[in-house]
């Protein structure tokens, strides 16, 4: 048998979001934008560090613990090691969860003519 494994599916649900934080790593404070968030990770875009490092990620008055999974020139993969239950990042991916559920407007539905064109003509 060889070594190769395929991907596990993810354990949480990924969210589209623009969250601006900063992220402290060893040596600096760095400001990102997470743009996608689950309870178990996020993806940071502009800010990068080098995989396999620890950095804390700042938003609304709390820290987050996190290790970067991978990393490019401008944006990187975390990984929490304790899963977001609470705090403004959790409530920010619930937010984010909210309004990804709400259907479009019907905007002016009730006010639409009922005859044919815009005069309603019969």
């Amino acid at each position: 048998m060889d070594n190769f494994r395929t991907p596990a599916a993810r354990g949480h649900k990924r969210t589209t979001v623009s969250i601006d934080v900063t992220v402290n790593g060893v040596l600096n404070f760095v400001d990102g934008r997470i743009t996608d968030l689950s309870e178990g990770g996020a993806r940071i875009d502009g800010a990068s560090m080098p995989a396999r490092s620890r950095c804390e990620i700042h938003y609304g008055g709390q820290v987050t613990y996190a290790v970067v999974m991978w990393s490019e020139q401008d944006r990187m993969g975390v990984r929490f090691p304790y899963e977001l239950t609470h705090g403004p990042l959790h409530n920010a991916l619930k937010a984010a969860r909210g309004a990804s559920m709400v259907q479009p407007a019907q905007i002016f539905h009730s006010n639409r003519p009922t005859g044919f064109g815009r005069r309603g003509l019969s």
